[in-house]
């Protein structure tokens, strides 16, 4: 189908003009995993849905705004991508699905989640990157077995207490916010592996040698006077990272570049866990 046509069909919302973008899909595919990023759907045909034994739905880069609430018939689905889409509220139909561990967000316009989110108890990754949150949603903390949140790119200022209850977290990303201070719940949590506070606004950083199971924080482009100490073993991305005692010294754009690498590595495994 050619892109003209593909973009002239898009704006009619009909289920038979949406099924066609689709194209035709017959059979649950083998590996269990459909693939319907940027087909410029507005609609997600209801048809599809029938396909609950599948394990994987990528429907990343469209113009989605909702979903059809046949789609909590999937109870077998473990990943979906429903980020670069144009969700105001997150559609309460994904939040029935049982078995859910992996959850896109990013790039929508989420100022807030449902209560129901909780109900994902299987939920181990949760990407709300780029959305229009000002407050932190507190429903993320009842999340039991939550190990990795990405809520960088947002307008949030801080973050609540109730985030302690995260036993299971081990990686939180909050590059691109408005916090003002290093958030103090954050360092009652001992298990966390990589905090990620790039591009905030935080001007003094408390002392993260107790938090043991440290392995990587990100601090990078704010307007401190310092560096966080760290335990023996951490790698720090940001300035004087490579420094003894805080000497003035950029860590340089190689060791932002090799980190990033490390990360991006780190989470496709997690990923292919599934």
């Amino acid at each position: 189908m050619g892109n003209t046509m593909r973009r002239i069909i898009a704006f009619i919302p009909s289920e038979r003009c949406q099924r066609y973008l689709v194209g035709d899909l017959k059979e649950m595919p083998l590996d269990r995993t459909l693939d319907l990023s940027s087909r410029q759907l507005r609609r997600l045909p209801v048809p599809i849905c029938v396909f609950n034994e599948l394990v994987k739905l990528y429907l990343s880069d469209n113009n989605l705004s909702s979903l059809p609430t046949e789609i909590q018939s999937m109870k077998k689905l473990q990943l979906l991508a429903l980020d670069f889409n144009c969700f105001e509220e997150l559609p309460t139909a994904v939040c029935r699905l049982p078995q859910l561990s992996i959850l896109y967000l990013g790039n929508n316009r989420l100022y807030h989640l449902p209560r129901e989110l909780r109900e994902l108890k299987e939920l181990n990754t949760l990407w709300l990157e780029t959305n229009c949150f000002t407050v932190f949603p507190k429903v993320v903390c009842e999340l039991p077995n939550l190990k990795t949140l990405h809520l960088g790119y947002n307008q949030i200022q801080s973050l609540p207490r109730e985030l302690i209850m995260l036993e299971e977290l081990r990686s939180i990303w909050l590059a691109g916010n408005h916090l003002a201070e290093f958030p103090p719940v954050l360092l009652e949590m001992h298990f966390l592996a990589v905090v990620d506070v790039d591009r905030n606004r935080i001007r003094r950083f408390p002392a993260l040698s107790h938090m043991e199971g440290l392995k990587l924080v990100i601090y990078d482009h704010n307007p401190c006077v310092n560096a966080p100490a760290v335990g023996e073993g951490v790698r720090r991305v940001g300035r004087w990272a490579e420094c003894l005692n805080d000497e003035q010294e950029d860590d340089g754009p190689k060791a932002v570049t090799e980190t990033t690498a490390e990360v991006t590595e780190a989470q496709s495994e997690e990923e292919h866990d599934i």
